[in-house]
């Protein structure tokens, strides 16, 4: 009864502040309801309700990938592919459309690996592309790698212009590792200031890959985009799954939509999820029913079920975010099967404290935090209480970019206001010495810059591993070196040096022993645990003058002398000092005897020394945050 006095509200011109006139807690508005409606991203079409999966069994699907180094152009070929599949229209050309996020367009890149369903016909038959669109920044690459394991393979692209750069190696070893097959794609020849030629040489020497399959283009005008979608079918293997064996469904993402809950996108594997069945998770040991499925074209298109081989949307009453995880294995529950391998849980390099604002917000923060990390499964979380800042979460990051996108997105989807940090990393003791995480750090720069980035990695304890030339005009640099001084300002110092041209990946390397220190900072003699850090011995006397001239701007003053100083093993290594705010005790002294002032100075001044030995410093949170920001 609801729905139809809904559907026929719908069709008629009423205004949005006018009732449906139901009776109950209710209340529904038509401008309510169809705000729901369109609200839901996986809304159906008109025109796409006709895409039947079942027409397609797993010889006419192709799973596959964009990836390449940042700012190649992966969003833009995105586009392409898209409309000239006719799932887009030409008027959303060059709009990123798979850029869903409010941060992707405000920085213009891609944090979130984002999935679209084309159909496209070839030599009479029609097959079903899955395209997965991934991050290019090293701080997303376990985005990548989770994209890559729906796929049977992937195009790599390059920028005609700027050739190979560090996250291209990178993204290539990482599809390689999985046997994916690897279509090179040349992009942005039509610029004037592009080399395909020179480019073509670098894929040859250094990915050792035949000249002949290599495919130029330019994504953004759709010089010779024409071409991809043909080699993508008779270049990349077929998934090779059964839609009548028992069911085994990968989880690839998934996200939180505040009126259905919790929702999957699945790789099907083997066998057929449909509206309506039952499915269960091997790692809770839950079952649920299923109450929509569907396609991602780019938008969620519903459909009666999905097949093997095919990647799309479930949708299956689940409401506690806590009860999926990224590579879970989803089953028909009379039909129980081996889990699949699922991924290697990411390894957090940079942790922060993460605080609200305002404490009263710490229980909407932590609703919001959880349902964040449902949709960026490489976030690690645990609780923590600052001394200085109450109570938190001591969270573990990819990388600082990745840092400061998580704080922008809860800010942004949640409005959430919170402090974070400064990040650090996670240091290890053994008995009587201390570990810390080391990388292999790999630079792709011009060579007429090398020898200000060889200073800058000696200057950040780095140890050279390997130096090659590309080609005549670039380099290739692999160091060596701790975690700790690449999680600050590396990258931006990397950049400074080489004028942006400088592209910049790492990978884990485990610990080793180092001569770590901790440098206590003491505000009137008494230590401030929560300023306290651990860093290299060398870092100690530059970083403690740093920090005590900060912290002497952020404190206010007092109506005592506030001494700063920082120490390391009970040896002061800087001090600054913050005058006392003096009261005009003479001010109602008009003429007469010195003495008189002399007294009431010599009175004040003693007063002070009481309220030095008993008064308290303390920091404010606005104060704590400014502490914890780069500015000088």
């Amino acid at each position: 009864m609801l729905s139809s006095v809904v559907r026929r509200a719908l069709e008629k011109p009423y205004p949005a502040q006018i009732k449906l006139g139901l009776a109950g807690p209710l209340g529904l508005t038509v401008n309510s309801y169809a705000l729901r409606l369109q609200s839901r991203s996986y809304a159906s079409k008109p025109k796409e309700a006709e895409l039947n999966p079942e027409d397609f069994p797993p010889e006419r699907i192709r799973n596959f990938s964009i990836i390449a180094h940042i700012d190649h152009g992966k969003s833009t070929l995105a586009d392409r592919l898209l409309e000239l599949t006719d799932t887009i229209s030409s008027a959303m050309k060059n709009k990123q459309v798979l850029d869903k996020l409010k941060v992707e367009r405000e920085r213009g890149i891609t944090v979130k690996a984002q999935t679209a369903t084309m159909v496209q016909e070839y030599k009479g038959e029609k097959y079903l592309l899955n395209l997965v669109d991934t991050p290019g920044h090293v701080d997303f690459s376990y985005e990548v790698s989770r994209s890559l394991a729906a796929c049977q393979g992937c195009l790599l692209l390059v920028d005609a212009c700027r050739g190979i750069q560090a996250q291209t190696l990178a993204n290539f070893h990482l599809a390689f590792a999985q046997d994916l097959v690897i279509i090179p794609v040349i992009n942005k020849i039509d610029l004037p200031t592009a080399e395909p030629e020179r480019v073509v040489k670098q894929i040859e020497s250094l990915l050792e890959m035949d000249s002949s399959s290599i495919l130029q283009i330019s994504a953004k005008s759709g010089m010779n985009c024409e071409g991809i979608i043909p080699s993508i079918i008779e270049n990349i293997p077929c998934p090779t799954g059964n839609s009548k064996a028992p069911l085994r469904a990968l989880v690839v993402d998934s996200w939180f939509d505040t009126y259905v809950g919790v929702i999957s996108l699945m790789s099907i594997v083997d066998g057929t999820v449909k509206k309506g069945s039952a499915i269960m998770s091997a790692n809770t040991g839950k079952r649920y029913e299923i109450t929509e499925v569907g396609l991602m074209r780019p938008h969620g298109t519903p459909t009666t079920a999905l097949y093997a081989g095919q990647v799309g949307y479930v949708v299956c009453n689940m409401k506690d975010a806590h009860e999926l995880m990224s590579g879970d294995t989803f089953f028909d529950p009379q039909e129980p099967v081996e889990a699949l391998p699922g991924f290697q849980v990411p390894k957090p390099m940079v942790f922060a404290g993460l605080f609200p604002m305002d404490t009263d917000d710490f229980t909407r923060l932590q609703e919001a935090i959880t349902k964040l990390t449902l949709n960026d499964s490489s976030v690690q979380v645990k609780k923590e209480t600052s001394t200085a800042l109450g109570q938190g979460w001591r969270i573990g990051f990819l990388g600082t970019l990745h840092m400061d996108v998580f704080r922008q997105r809860l800010e942004q989807e949640y409005g959430a206001e919170v402090i974070i940090t400064q990040p650090n990393v996670l240091y290890k003791e053994r008995k009587t010495e201390l570990l810390e995480p080391m990388v292999l750090a790999t630079i792709v720069s011009p060579s007429d810059c090398l020898g200000q980035l060889l200073e800058l990695c000696n200057s950040r304890r780095g140890e050279q591993q390997d130096l090659s030339y590309i080609d005549d005009t670039r380099v290739l640099l692999r160091f060596r070196m701790p975690m700790a001084e690449v999680v600050t300002d590396f990258y931006d110092e990397l950049k400074s040096r080489s004028a942006g041209y400088a592209s910049f990946d790492y990978e884990e390397m485990g610990y080793e022993h180092s001569d770590l220190v901790k440098m206590d900072v003491l505000l009137n003699s008494k230590p401030v645990d929560a300023l306290a850090v651990i860093m290299h011995r060398s870092k100690t006397r530059y970083a403690g003058r740093e920090l005590a001239a900060k912290l002497k701007r952020v404190i206010q003053r007092q109506l005592f002398e506030v001494a700063i100083q920082t120490s390391v093993n009970n040896k002061v290594i800087a001090r600054e000092t913050v005058s006392a705010l003096r009261k005009n005790v003479t001010a109602k002294c008009y003429g007469g005897d010195v003495t008189r002032k002399m007294k009431l100075l010599n009175k004040q001044k003693e007063g002070k020394k009481r309220m030095k030995s008993i008064g308290s410093v303390q920091l404010s949170q606005d104060a704590f945050y400014t502490l914890m920001s780069k500015d000088k």
